[in-house]
């Protein structure tokens, strides 16, 4: 068998070392009693000769990302088990013991996941351990390790309520916990799953503690363990009592108790925040309604478009918008499955519009500051925190108002609720002084932002209920969110953002994305669509950033920057938690120079125009169609898609009716993801342009909706 999984390896292209991790890894888990389970499915995948499949699942143990591990749910040491999760929570358990930390209390928090193999990547004909898993699950094994090893637990009973990521932040601070665990994937596929830790105060560790607890995991060769019964019976776990505090938290941010006009429509996303956003919103005095059909937690996600519950992809919050239109509301909002992303869709003008992060976090900066300015309430020391590649809107809006401002942070949450701990500690942080009574309001491009200093994560509660404030104020006189942006454009300039994802699969798209880091480095453009690029900001720099404190400091900060003329800002990373590259472009400010329209449109061309040359490193040239599919889909189906699947659609065209070609395309497409048709449409449609198809669009159109 041995032989057999080598020859299939060779067929794969990887390097030898990978190859041979892998093998190694394959051969203990079929050898090993403790693997016994998985040895059926195992065998399976090695019969069908499902070679890749097996490869990124075994050549290397699923790594330490942003805290802790997340990933596909599956078997291998590569995926998401209880075997990776249980090494993971014995070596935090060691960790803490190794930090003077022996019989603390620990917080676990869990969300609604639960593994069905939505991607059909094993056998339903062979039994599978695996299989019907949940976050639950992995949470009780998780407590029984940590009562194995003498922490106290807190957590919940079953799952009629769940704590979310912001009140387990919240908790930890509550219970004056040693720390804390999240078994969630946030807004990853339904099939993904993770183990997320946090530190005493809250926040997720960042260098070198990070370094320090994976080296913990990594030396783990036994797992204490006790069953989640006799951990209770032992007294050893207790249920969390402190909701209604932490609710309070946000509360006491209100700026303007009395506005409480504005309707809004609110979705959980199957999630866990039918709790604290909703709760929030409705506490404060707010007419708020559920979208019934996203209300309750289900970690399929199974109303949700692509099941992709994340409040970033305007498709996840389609049914709220539409539900906010039908009845008249002001606005909808929805959050993410473990509640710390906040979405927002304004009704303007008869018509929903969608906001992105940043101009949430601009929208909340604006209000917080000029509220607080107008009524002479503007703290003395007042600062506000940003990462480095949220909009520069936000910096400008403070530094007008006289406000300090923490704004080039390195990419995660977690960063800026290390600020607030260094100023709670220090009282100062790189040159901004003051205390925790100062702090206003921190925020990320990706839709993550704070308003209390009561935690140390991203919270959509305290977010949710400001913006509902600032809708009620601006009803009171006319106006919507959407005109305050406008306003907010006109004082202190015009700014905009575009963000880009390239998916890439499998060890192979790890190793793709390396290489196209190290040539952005050597090889940087000289222009990008006629701006020069006049200065490139490597965070590898110690000269500008400091030493690399940490294997896992260095990979946070695998960041380049690239700035040009006009306002031009170009920032790429890979991200730390899902396989993909990050590109992010701003324009704007003082120097972008032309209108609004004129300045969006370059950010979006310039996204593109870098997205095609980082590929170019690689010798990829995607054609036109496939760049314009939803970015869900990976560059290796992107690339399919033009190279073949448009190739066979136009052979098709002109002999097959519309239900033959739906048919073949649900099929031809299923790698691509959840509804693919959908996920195509914008390609189909640039090819009836490209390849001359006009007579064939009506029916093209019924095949791929919204191809138009």
């Amino acid at each position: 068998m041995a032989d057999r999984i080598e020859r299939g390896f060779a067929t794969l292209e990887a390097d030898a070392e990978v190859r041979a991790s892998a093998l190694a890894n394959l051969r203990r888990w079929l050898e090993d009693p403790a693997f016994i389970d998985y040895r059926p499915q195992l065998e399976a995948l090695i019969e069908a000769g499902r070679w890749g499949v097996l490869l990124d699942s075994f050549y290397r143990v699923i790594p330490f990302g942003t805290g802790g591990r997340r990933g596909p749910v599956g078997i291998g040491p590569n995926r998401i088990n209880p075997y990776t999760i249980t090494t993971s929570v014995q070596g935090h358990a060691d960790y803490l013991r190794r930090a003077g930390v022996a019989g603390g209390t620990v917080v676990v928090a869990f969300d609604s996941r639960v593994f069905k193999d939505l991607r059909g990547i094993y056998d339903p004909r062979v039994p599978n351990p695996i299989l019907g898993l949940r976050s639950r699950d992995f949470a009780h094994l998780a407590a029984g390790v940590y009562a194995a090893n003498d922490f106290e637990v807190v957590t919940v009973r079953g799952d009629a309520f769940l704590i979310a990521t912001p009140e387990l932040s919240f908790a930890i601070r509550h219970e004056h916990a040693a720390g804390g665990l999240n078994v969630s994937a946030s807004h990853n596929h339904p099939d993904d799953n993770g183990a997320k830790f946090y530190t005493e105060y809250g926040g997720q560790p960042i260098a070198p503690q990070d370094e320090r607890m994976a080296e913990a995991v990594a030396e783990v060769t036994e797992v204490r363990l006790m069953s989640f019964d006799e951990s209770v019976a032992r007294g050893r776990v207790r249920w969390w009592e402190g909701h209604r505090a932490y609710l309070q938290a946000s509360l006491d941010r209100s700026l303007a108790p009395a506005a409480r006009a504005a309707r809004i429509v609110y979705s959980p996303l199957h999630g866990t925040g039918r709790h604290t956003v909703y709760d929030v919103l409705a506490e404060a005095g707010f007419d708020v309604a559920l979208v019934a059909s996203q209300a309750e937690p289900d970690g399929e996600f199974p109303n949700v478009r692509y099941r992709i519950p994340n409040p970033e992809v305007r498709d996840a919050m389609e049914a709220a918008a539409a539900q906010a239109l039908a009845s008249g509301a002001d606005a909808a909002m929805a959050s993410d499955p473990d509640a710390d992303r906040i979405g927002l869709v304004a009704i303007h003008a008869g018509a929903p519009r969608f906001l992105n992060g940043n101009e949430i976090a601009a929208l909340l900066t604006a209000y917080v500051v000029e509220s607080h300015r107008e009524r002479g309430t503007l703290p003395a020391n007042a600062f506000v925190v940003k990462t480095g590649v949220t909009t520069e809107l936000m910096a400008e809006i403070a530094r007008r108002n006289g406000v300090q401002v923490v704004g080039d942070l390195l990419v995660g949450f977690k960063y800026i609720g290390a600020v607030l701990e260094a100023i709670q500690e220090r009282g100062e942080f790189q040159g901004v002084r003051g205390s925790l009574a100062d702090f206003l309001v921190g925020a990320e491009e990706s839709h993550g932002v704070l308003v209390t200093a009561a935690l140390r994560d991203k919270d959509a509660a305290g977010g949710a209920l400001l913006l509902a404030e600032l809708i009620a104020v601006l009803k009171q006189r006319g106006r919507t969110v959407v005109d305050y942006l406008d306003e907010l454009h006109q004082r202190y300039g015009h700014f905009t953002t575009a963000a880009y994802s390239l998916i890439m699969e499998g060890a192979t798209g790890l190793r793709r994305m390396g290489e196209m880091m190290d040539a952005l480095r050597r090889r940087p453009p000289q222009d990008l669509l006629g701006r020069r690029v006049t200065r490139q900001v490597d965070y590898w720099d110690e000269d500008v950033f400091g030493p690399i404190l940490s294997a896992t400091d260095r990979s946070s900060r695998n960041v380049v920057a690239l700035f040009g003329e006009r306002g031009l800002k170009v920032t790429v990373r890979p991200s730390g938690t899902e396989p993909k590259l990050k590109i992010y472009v701003e324009c704007g400010g003082r120097e972008a120079g032309g209108d609004a329209g004129e300045i969006a449109a370059f950010a979006e061309r310039a996204n593109e125009a870098m997205a095609r040359h980082l590929l170019a490193y690689l010798g990829i040239d995607l054609a036109p169609a496939a760049m314009q599919l939803s970015q869900l889909v990976s560059v290796e189906n992107r690339a399919d898609f033009g190279e073949r699947f448009l190739p066979e659609l136009g052979r098709r065209l002109g002999e097959a009716t519309a239900d033959e070609l739906q048919s073949w395309a649900e099929t031809r497409l299923r790698a691509y993801g959840k509804d693919p048709r959908f996920l195509v449409a914008a390609g189909v449609a640039a090819a009836i342009e490209e390849r001359g198809w006009q007579a064939h669009a009506a029916l093209l159109r019924r095949v791929f909706p919204e191809a138009a």
